[in-house]
């Protein structure tokens, strides 16, 4: 058996979405099948391209919630419908015992996810962490530092939304 988790960016392009989804697929080949398990947190963007690989591959899926109201605070409507889905289609699901989603919960999260793999994987564009904690760079390291192998994703033109189209996007 072949347990994978997923740590990545929320804010991909639009042109990205394809070449993040196509690269998880390649990866996922070589460990298809019953024997695979993705474990991810199921957020929008590439925790749930990464699930929805590990599902196509015939896989089976562990979804981490952090927190007990992280569904009706932290999922936009636009992403309910797919983070529904998964979350029905997962074999496991295990809700962190935090009342609120904040960065506790999702630093605990994390480390339910590299307590539970063999490897992580990283769609991450290779920057360094934020300084917040619990961002994509952080899990990568935490990750290293643990002696957890780590398969970084990042297909060339792959790009994160700027802050300035995020504001247009969320603000009309």
């Amino acid at each position: 058996m072949t347990t994978l988790a997923v740590t990545g960016h929320m804010d991909l392009t639009d042109a990205s979405v394809s070449l993040v989804r196509d690269a998880l697929r390649d990866l996922l080949a070589g460990h298809s099948g019953p024997d695979l398990v993705g474990v991810s947190c199921i957020a929008a963007g590439s925790d749930s391209l990464f699930a929805e690989a590990v599902l196509a591959a015939g896989g089976r899926l562990v979804a981490v919630i952090p927190s007990q109201d992280y569904r009706q605070t932290k999922v936009r409507p636009q992403h309910a419908p797919l983070f529904d889905k998964l979350v029905g289609a997962a074999d496991e699901v295990l809700i962190m015992p935090f009342e609120t989603a904040g960065r506790e919960a999702y630093e605990a999260a994390n480390r339910v996810l590299l307590d539970r793999v063999d490897r992580l994987v990283a769609v991450w564009n290779g920057q360094p962490p934020g300084g917040k904690g619990g961002g994509t760079a952080d899990v990568v390291l935490d990750a290293r530092s643990a002696g957890i192998p780590v398969d970084v994703v990042w297909p060339e033109g792959a790009e994160r939304i700027g802050p300035r189209t995020l504001f247009h996007v969320e603000g009309g």
